[in-house]
């Protein structure tokens, strides 16, 4: 027998019905999430800490300043002697037995401190200041020999400079030759900006490159201070962390945990490992471990923990109920 056709209406006859606004329910939802949204990122936000630049460095801590300044002219900052990839110096070479990536990269980025950081800068700044284009000739004329002995007594000086209410540094008087003035335009330089965007200059069409400038103020004090303020050190896992002790990349805990432990965190020299190489080991480790997981499925025995160790059993539990059950049903 062919069942008759039921309308719609016919169907629904005696079911009481409402209106309903799918769009004002929408609507309502939305404004609800995003007002717990506002109310959760006022309570729970992390800081919003402004960037450090090489202006806001020379203005809250010039005489840091001017002392890495002179540094990077003497050449004797880290990142003078850091070695590849910035120059052919072995101060921060790291090797882990006959590794050492380091040296087979090479020099990529080449970084020459006392020309990049200091004289490229004030030569491009020498239009209209004939003093400053005078000392800078001076400067470049002097032996190697007349150059350290003028920045060295500028950077003993610095150790008992004095800051005025307008952020000008007054150095004891000493035999400075032209490293004062240099200096001195340095910290205008810096605190006018006019530094930060000279080191960002590149050839490439797109100014993206900020290598230079994360380089000198990685060679101050300030920064440094500020990371130990805001507990971005290693000791405090600070790899992980936004600034202050906001949790940021959390999956680097891994990473970060072998800095905390022996003999990555001591000079025991156990393994080879000390702490003239311990990124370059850590990095190792972490490879190794990598390795190891993607080769889990061909190392005998370890391929087969999960069978004698069946702990996806309880956490499929209900999973493998049902194929009990249904073998079960199934019979013999």
């Amino acid at each position: 027998m062919k069942a008759s056709k039921v309308d719609k209406k016919t169907y629904y006859r005696g079911i009481r019905m409402i209106p309903y606004d799918l769009l004002k329910e929408v609507t309502i939802a939305m404004i609800g999430v995003l007002g717990v949204v506002l109310i959760l990122s006022a309570v729970l936000s992390s800081p919003d800490v402004p960037s450090v630049t090489l202006q806001s460095w020379s203005k809250a801590n010039p005489v840091d300043f001017l002392t890495t300044a002179t540094g990077e002219l003497s050449g004797s900052t880290v990142v003078a002697g850091y070695g590849p990839p910035y120059n052919s110096q072995s101060g921060s070479v790291q090797s882990w037995g006959p590794l050492s990536p380091q040296q087979w990269a090479g020099v990529h980025v080449p970084v020459n401190a006392p020309n990049d950081f200091v004289l490229q800068p004030l030569t491009q700044a020498t239009a209209g200041d004939a003093d400053l284009a005078s000392a800078l000739t001076t400067y470049k004329a002097a032996s190697s020999d007349q150059q350290g002995k003028w920045l060295t007594s500028y950077t003993t000086a610095l150790g008992t400079a004095t800051v005025a209410a307008d952020g000008t540094v007054t150095v004891p008087s000493g035999d400075f030759g032209p490293v004062s003035l240099l200096m001195d335009r340095m910290l205008t330089l810096a605190r006018s900006g006019g530094l930060d965007a000279l080191l960002l200059t590149s050839d490439h069409f797109y100014q993206t490159d900020f290598s230079r400038a994360l380089l000198f103020l990685d060679d101050g004090g300030y920064i440094a201070d500020l990371a130990t303020q805001q507990k971005l050190i290693g000791s405090d896992w600070g790899v992980m962390n936004e600034t202050g002790r906001y949790p940021g990349s959390a999956w680097l805990w891994l990473y970060t945990m072998w800095y905390q432990i022996p003999p990555f965190n001591s000079d025991t020299g156990f393994l080879g490992i000390s702490a003239a190489n311990t990124d370059l080991a850590v990095v190792g480790v972490m490879l190794l471990l990598t390795v190891l997981l993607f080769l889990v499925p061909v190392i005998p025995g370890l391929r087969d923990i999960p069978r004698w160790i069946p702990i996806h059993k309880l956490i499929w539990r209900r999973h493998y109920a049902e194929m009990r059950r249904a073998t079960a049903q199934k019979g013999p």
